[in-house]
Formats: structure tokens, C-alpha cells, sequence
């Protein structure tokens, strides 16, 4: 899959793997969960309130456009927090549904 970022530079950072709804995603040493999300996939989340998909909009967590969960239930901001070895991460809330997501 194409992801919404390209990496141009710092290609040579030591690699972090993480695990993105089930899925491993490889990350490098100082990227932030946006980068690492937007680099192998097109968006964050689902909007809790219609069909869209989320990338973020500030990227300076003002906006809370990019909320992620840890597999504990923590939120976490993906664009101000760096990407730790191992992290297990869902894209959308536990245990909460939606009326738009079936």
C-alpha cells in the first residue's frame, strides 16, 4: 500500500516496528505515530460522526484530529507522540460504537 508521506530524508534512522490494528508497520527511531501511520497507510482514523477518514489537520495536537488508542484503551495524540518499539495501537476507540459503523 501506498502510504499519504513519502520519506525523502533521514532514511538511515534505526528501524521501530509497531502494530497497527493487527498489522505490523515499520517505523524509524524518531518518527511520531502520524508519520509512521501516514508513511504505510492513506488515514488515522474513522470520524466518529460519518464515513470519512481522518489524517490529522494541524499536526501540532491542537486540533484532536488524531486521536489513536493504545490496546490498554490510553488515547494518544499521533502526531506528538513518538513511535515506541512494540506499541500496539488501534485506530478506532475500544469498546464504542458508533451509529455510522455498523
Amino acid at each position: 500500500m501506498n502510504g499519504r508521506f513519502t520519506r525523502l530524508a533521514e532514511t538511515d534512522r534505526p528501524k521501530v516496528n509497531i502494530i497497527v490494528d493487527g498489522q505490523p508497520v515499520q517505523a524509524m527511531a524518531g518518527d511520531t505515530l502520524m508519520v509512521a501511520m501516514l508513511s504505510s497507510g492513506t488515514s488515522l482514523r474513522s470520524a466518529e460522526f460519518g464515513p470519512e477518514k481522518r489524517a490529522g489537520f494541524c499536526l501540532m495536537g491542537a486540533c484532536q484530529d488524531c486521536w489513536v488508542w493504545t490496546a490498554d484503551g490510553g488515547r494518544l495524540r499521533a502526531c506528538s507522540t513518538p513511535v515506541e518499539n512494540g506499541q500496539q495501537i488501534s485506530t478506532s476507540q475500544p469498546e464504542v460504537t458508533w451509529p455510522n459503523h455498523g
